[in-house]
């Protein structure tokens, strides 16, 4: 299994963390990782110009041997309006990406989201410094 790190997580934002012991090859794993990350940064809060992945709303991306996919993620706020659609666009962006079986996104509220989660790539989109 592999964990790729989100950019609160990362010293550099979007590097791999490759799980011990994976039976697929390393060259398909960064593949897999670079292309579900870059399906990660189609998804957009409606109310906030940056993406899910630099927001640090993605705390979790799990990819097994058989390329099945699990995505812990987070909302800035319990109460978004697309509480229910946001999940639907990352399994639907995750799961258009070749090679990945099945999704399965958990919507998760611990640890709560804050803005130190955000990358400074969020952070120069939103005029945060």
């Amino acid at each position: 299994m592999m964990t790729v790190a989100t950019p609160s997580e990362a010293p550099a934002p979007n590097s791999p963390q490759m799980g011990l012991g994976s039976a697929l090859p390393p060259e398909e794993l960064d593949r897999l990782t670079d292309d579900i990350v870059a399906a990660l940064k189609t998804v957009y809060d409606p109310e906030i110009p940056a993406d899910i992945y630099e927001l640090g709303l993605i705390y979790r991306v799990d990819i097994d041997d058989e390329r099945n996919v699990t995505v812990d993620m987070t909302l800035t706020a319990p109460g978004c309006p697309v509480a229910g659609e946001m999940p639907v666009w990352v399994e639907n962006a995750v799961a258009a990406v070749a090679g990945v079986k099945d999704v399965k996104v958990n919507m998760v509220f611990d640890p709560p989201w804050d803005q130190s989660r955000m990358s400074d790539e969020a952070r120069v989109a939103l005029d945060m410094w």
